[in-house]
């Protein structure tokens, strides 16, 4: 039996939900994918499917299976790709998650001179703020802005994320300016949903400052809070290369210049060293070069 293409067999039935629909993408018989799937069932040792006339669904070994089938048709691929282009020149499509913000403030520029430097590559960009799995979402890169990496991934550091504590000049008129990170009990915090929304942690003269926030306004998305920051309505922790253009517009004040907030660092997060495309090694290095020759990157706060 082929392995390779009784996994790729089952990956196409899983994703179509049909034995028939898979038959047709892979212009083979139903008769014949049904002959691959019970031979990988017998290699595996389990049934894949719940198998009924009108349904067809993953047992809790086709679940554990899938990914790994993925994983090892996405190898295999690789090894292809890297025998058909001896030279190692990036090509194809990369496939990369980042939080909506990042994106969008940072990101979008940069992966624009990326493709012009490698034209026989593209980016499929998901924007989305939550921890993606690489492997069952097909994503080659994820650009992550943590101080937890997990530890089943590999993980290269791009850059350290600073934020700045803002808010707009209207804000401050109406409330006051807090003049140490304790005054920001006094205050409407906007709150950020995954971080630190209700505690938000500094460094001061080398020691830690933890203040408990809250406000009327929490979200998923940073950029949400950045805007209504903008309108007026409380004080904002953000990373620096969000608000800098506001800060320097003056749309926005930075705050409390002696307490630092907590850094957090940005990583490239991918699943395997094995078979590297060329595509994710020339990104992981472009990130690195242009993250490091950004002076907004070097001065924590304008």
């Amino acid at each position: 039996m082929d392995r390779l293409v009784a996994m790729q067999v089952f990956v196409e039935v899983a994703d179509r939900g049909s034995l028939t629909a898979a038959a047709d993408k892979l212009d083979m018989s139903r008769a014949m994918v049904s002959r691959y799937l019970a031979e990988l069932e017998t290699w595996v040792g389990a049934r894949l499917f719940h198998r009924t006339t009108r349904k067809l669904s993953l047992t809790s070994a086709g679940s554990d299976t899938l990914p790994r089938c993925r994983q090892l048709l996405d190898m295999a691929g690789g090894i292809q790709a890297s025998a058909a282009n001896p030279e190692n020149t990036p090509r194809g499509t990369l496939r990369l998650t980042c939080s909506m913000s990042l994106g969008q403030a940072y990101l979008a520029p940069l992966l624009a001179r990326f493709l012009k430097r490698y034209p026989d590559t593209a980016v499929d960009m998901l924007l989305v703020d939550r921890a993606v799995n690489l492997v069952e979402e097909r994503v080659d890169l994820a650009i992550r802005i943590t101080n937890a990496l997990d530890p089943n991934l590999i993980a290269r550091k791009l850059a350290v994320c600073r934020s700045v504590v803002c808010a707009s000049p209207a804000y401050l008129q109406e409330h006051g300016t807090p003049n140490s990170a304790e005054d920001l009990a006094l205050h409407n915090c906007l709150t950020y949903s995954y971080f630190g929304k209700s505690l938000w942690e500094f460094e001061k003269d080398g020691a830690p400052v933890a203040v408990p926030v809250g406000g009327n306004m929490s979200a998923n998305e940073s950029s949400v809070l950045l805007e209504a920051a903008v309108a007026g309505a409380g004080i904002s922790m953000q990373p620096v290369y969000a608000a800098t253009g506001l800060l320097r517009s003056g749309k926005l004040r930075a705050l409390l210049g002696e307490y630092q907030p907590r850094e957090m660092s940005i990583y490239g997060v991918y699943a395997s060293r094995r078979q590297m495309p060329a595509i994710l090694r020339a990104m992981l290095d472009f990130l690195v070069e242009e993250f490091s020759a950004d002076p907004d990157w070097a001065t924590p706060v304008i």
